[in-house]
């Protein structure tokens, strides 16, 4: 059995190896700067991160497990199985607009799938240097393709010998290349040669941590090289403990291109950083300098006066966006929140978001200082000579820099007195344009290509909420009709009853649920009325909440009793799977008194005259629903000229920790101490203790009943 048990691990090890040397071989054939091996998982329909090359395992964390159906380029490759190229990181963010969000850096990136047969394995992302040129050459393409294939076929020939490799809780992180060591006169001349370059020089590997600093290099930090050697510079230097610090680091790191920054060491001495990576680490020179730069980290003394922010507080305020966007509901949430958030972080000063409809284009809002950008697209035609028609149809964003650039491309425009430079791009969902979002700015603005992409991931991001938003909007709509014809529409007058009531829904986002309530004129001395719970918050619940209203109105007039009894046989037969609970009252007017049948709802409040409020003691009935022979015992109660009944559903009174019991007696504490108000005022009343002391999730209904007394 040992025996068996080791030779299972070292099959497992030796596969693992070769799937080790298999990513590093197709690095160096291809030139890629970073590789990505997935793994498909076997109880799990996802993509498993198993192999990582190129970069640390930090930056790595957000595409450890990719589902299948995730909008991320390796789940298409694997689930389309073809090749997916993306040749700039502004195609990148048209097209994959959320990992762009996170990986705003010039690259270039293939994906493709890895099978045998027809049995899908898994994936292989390659990424290039943001030097790299669009298009991917044939033989780039050749060895990417025949080292998928050859993937392929280790992880099938590990299956088929009964150990088959599956990816581990972490990715296994490839070493970087060992750089060449020098001979002893070699290194005696690079150490030389390091000493007489002025300024600082220090060493960085590809994780972050300084290898080597000079003296020069410790003098201009103000420190010993001791202590900081094996540590990361934001965390071992606090004033480099800035977000735009280590956002240069990525930069580096993952477009392997030049990036430089200046920065304040405290109090008052200005150093340049300029890095220099590789394969095997980065290069760092570090130099006093007199004043910031255009692409400097901020400092609180000198804030930056760049009108494109820097990458890791773009990234901060797009990462802010898009959590909160998940939160928007309906389309002017969307557009509140582009105001909030976008405009303030690229200084935007006017923002239009536009959508199609009926062929034609149509402002949904807009927000900023020339609200008339509205008056020159809103009502165009999807074919009309404009801009924000022509980005809809065509999916592509435009940047104008200049108001000159937009006229030449667009003479009829019009728009001389509204901008001075503006973006234009297109809102995608699913590789469908749904519209268009125009950003507006008062001075000429030039769109560098890393601000171009956060934009047109935004616009993505923004895209996916309208959507969502729209369909929001017309379920809402729909909602409320459906509401508005299940609930009286307005109570009627009867003769010695001063009445109020109040319906709020719980569920955001469909604005319906369940509870209910009904007012009805008997005769002109009786009347009826019922409040009632379908468990549920749902359009089901609404449905049924209509059927259990229809069926009680339509047996009101008889004992209270029978009328709950004819209702729970209904809804038996009908076999809805909700149960519902009801309270109806018969009201007799001339007689000054109330019978009153529950099936399992909360009992109502009684005030009297005099003030003295209390929870009413009724016979319990069952919930209606259950069983079609239940009965329902009915109390009569006094209700004398000034007497005023509460009835309500449970979401006026039930919060987390509260007793329902003391929940009640708060509520009828709220209702007595309203004696002298009308019964309008005491429902506001009522629904404003409600929303302070209840955490809003379940619905609300509330009926009041105030008895005049027969002479009005």
């Amino acid at each position: 059995m040992q025996d068996q048990a080791a030779s299972s691990a070292a099959a497992t090890g030796s596969g693992t190896e070769l799937l080790d040397s298999a990513v590093a071989n197709v690095v160096r054939e291809t030139g890629a700067s970073v590789a990505m091996l997935y793994l498909l998982s076997p109880d799990d329909p996802a993509l498993h991160l198993a192999v990582l090359a190129g970069v640390p395992g930090q930056l790595a964390a957000p595409w450890t497990r990719v589902p299948l159906s995730a909008p991320i380029p390796v789940a298409d490759s694997v689930r389309l199985r073809c090749l997916i190229w993306l040749g700039s990181q502004e195609e990148l963010a048209r097209r994959y607009p959320r990992p762009a969000l996170v990986l705003p850096y010039q690259f270039a990136l293939g994906a493709a799938p890895i099978r045998t047969g027809t049995t899908d394995r898994g994936g292989l992302v390659l990424m290039w240097p943001g030097s790299h040129p669009p298009l991917l050459a044939p033989a780039e393409r050749e060895a990417f393709v025949r080292a998928c294939h050859g993937i392929g076929t280790l992880l099938q020939q590990a299956e088929s010998t009964g150990h088959p490799v599956l990816p581990g809780a972490l990715p296994r992180v490839l070493p970087p290349p060992e750089p060449p060591v020098p001979g002893p006169a070699e290194a005696a001349t690079v150490a030389e040669f390091v000493r007489r370059l002025p300024g600082g020089s220090c060493s960085l590997a590809i994780d972050g941590r300084i290898l080597f600093l000079n003296d020069a290099a410790a003098a201009l930090l103000g420190v010993r090289a001791e202590d900081v050697l094996d540590t990361l510079p934001w965390a071992s230097l606090p004033w480099l403990n800035n977000p735009a610090v280590e956002d240069h680091y990525r930069a580096a790191v993952i477009s392997r291109q030049q990036t430089s920054f200046t920065v304040l060491r405290p109090p008052d001495h200005w150093l340049s950083f300029h890095l220099f990576p590789s394969d095997t680490g980065i290069s760092v020179r570090i130099v006093p300098t007199s004043r910031p730069g255009p692409r400097d980290v901020p400092a609180p003394a000198l804030p930056t006066t760049s009108a494109v922010p820097s990458r890791a507080t773009a990234l901060y305020h797009l990462m802010h966006l898009a959590a909160t966007l998940t939160e928007a509901v309906s389309t002017q949430d969307v557009i509140a929140l582009a105001g909030d958030q976008l405009m303030p972080a690229f200084r935007i000063q006017t923002l239009v978001m536009m959508t199609s409809t009926e062929g034609r284009l149509r402002v949904e809002g807009s927000k900023g200082s020339h609200p008339a950008l509205m008056d020159r697209f809103d009502g165009a035609f999807l074919a009309s000579a404009t801009p924000a028609a022509h980005v809809l149809m065509t999916g592509i964003p435009e940047f104008y820099p200049t108001f000159a650039e937009l006229e030449r491309a667009y003479p009829a425009a019009d728009l001389r007195d509204a901008v001075a430079a503006c973006a234009f791009l297109p809102l995608i969902v699913s590789g469908h344009a749904v519209g268009s979002l125009i950003l507006a700015y008062d001075r000429p603005h030039p769109y560098e290509p890393e601000e171009r992409a956060l934009l047109t991931s935004i616009a993505g991001l923004f895209a996916q909420a309208m959507d969502r938003a729209r369909l929001y909007d017309t379920k809402d709509r729909l909602a409320r009709s459906l509401q508005t014809h299940l609930l009286p529409q307005r109570l009627p007058a009867i003769a010695g009853l001063d009445v109020a009531a109040r319906y709020l829904p719980s569920t955001r986002g469909m604005g319906i649920g369940g509870d209910f309530y009904d007012l009805i004129r008997l005769d002109d001395t009786t009347a009826a009325a019922a409040i009632g719970d379908v468990q549920g918050h749902n359009e089901n619940a609404a449905a049924l909440m209509g059927q259990v209203r229809t069926a009680v109105h339509a047996s009101a007039g008889a004992p209270p009793d029978e009328v709950l009894a004819r209702t729970n046989r209904l809804l038996t037969d009908l076999d809805p799977g909700l149960f519902t609970s009801c309270l109806y009252i018969h009201l007799d007017l001339a007689g000054h008194s109330a019978r009153i049948a529950t099936a399992g709802h909360p009992p109502p409040l009684l005030r009297q005259p005099d003030g003295q409020t209390d929870v009413l003691d009724l016979p319990p009935g069952l919930l209606l629903g259950i069983d079609p022979t239940s009965r329902y015992p009915t109390a009569e109660v006094p209700l004398l000229p000034g007497a005023a009944l509460a009835l309500f559903t449970d979401g006026l009174v039930e919060a987390p920790g509260v007793a329902f019991d003391d929940a009640v007696a708060e509520l009828a504490a709220h209702f007595a101490l309203a004696l002298d108000q009308d019964m309008e005022s005491v429902a506001d009343t009522l629904v404003r203790y409600a929303r302070r002391a209840t955490p809003g999730t379940d619905d609300i209904a509330l009926l009041l009943l105030n008895a005049l007394g027969t002479e009005g």
